[in-house]
């Protein structure tokens, strides 16, 4: 290596040299934002291994000793059902959603169709009235076709609540793939069903797992639906934490327990799902 080549290293390691103490104030103030953020989660979980009376003195006593009565007391009011129907519901709706939204966002993003720009319009205008304005015709529905307290039919309306989303977040990642290699795909003699399975998915997978993801998050939390149009058979995880609100109060400390069993299945998902997600919601972000 030339001593020319030698010296413009260094001149560029000094300038990309942090000094002391730039940048300190901002990630002084990127920590106390993180710790803020995170300061509800600490304390829930705290709860959740005091006693009831513990948590449920003003201001809580965080030094109180620890115990697993809590969780105890929530597995033995059958927390079980309510975990299988939201996942039922929850996981079928994203499948659905994919196997939906991937054929749409391939028509509107790869191969345009006449008029995207409207088509996606209506498809995103769907998620414009609100759903409390939606519930007493939903429910309306459901009673006449018999589908109340059906976990099957509360997956499907998921799918078409979550659908719209779907469609425009596979819609900007399908947008990334290289027109050419489809192009050099086509030349080939490949099929239409052969690309979407050998080359749009593989490409598409990031935003395909982060789309699925998000969809599955918002069918897992959904609870106004899921409150009004089940009752004994497909009532879902959220409406089991508002059985812990009574009138003989609020139980912090179970409700606190609870919240986090609930928790866990959909952090298990972004867990595994991780790498994909990270990759599908930068996906576009640089070009």
């Amino acid at each position: 290596m030339s001593t020319k080549t030698v010296t413009q290293a260094k001149h560029v390691r000094r300038k990309t040299r942090r000094k002391p103490g730039e940048g300190g104030p901002l990630g002084v103030l990127a920590w106390v934002l993180a710790l803020c953020a995170f300061a509800p989660i600490a304390f829930l979980v705290l709860t959740s291994f005091h006693a009831e009376v513990d948590a449920a003195t003003s201001p809580p006593n965080l030094l109180a000793p620890l115990t697993l009565d809590e969780y105890r007391l929530v597995f033995s009011r059958n927390i079980t059902p309510y975990m299988l129907n939201s996942l039922m519901a929850a996981g079928f709706s994203t499948l659905l959603v994919v196997v939906l939204a991937v054929p749409a966002a391939y028509a509107t993003a790869v191969k345009p169709i006449g008029s995207v720009r409207g088509v996606l319009g209506w498809v995103l205008s769907t998620k414009f009235l609100p759903m409390i304005a939606a519930l007493l015709p939903v429910y309306l529905v459901f009673q006449y076709l018999g589908l109340l307290d059906n976990i099957f039919a509360l997956a499907i309306f998921y799918t078409g609540m979550n659908l719209p989303v779907a469609i425009w977040m596979m819609h900007s990642f399908m947008a990334e793939i290289p027109k050419d290699v489809l192009a050099a795909a086509e030349v080939d003699g490949a099929s239409l069903p052969l690309i979407l399975r050998k080359i749009v998915l593989p490409l598409a997978s990031p935003g395909i797992a982060a789309t699925g993801l998000i969809c599955f998050i918002f069918a897992w939390n959904e609870f106004l639906f899921a409150l009004n149009l089940t009752a004994t058979k497909a009532s879902t995880s959220p409406v089991y934490l508002v059985s812990f609100i009574t009138s003989e109060g609020l139980f912090i400390a179970q409700l606190s327990a609870a919240a986090l069993v609930v928790s866990i299945p959909v952090i298990l998902v972004g867990w595994v799902a991780q790498d994909k997600l990270v990759q599908g919601l930068s996906l576009g972000a640089v070009k």
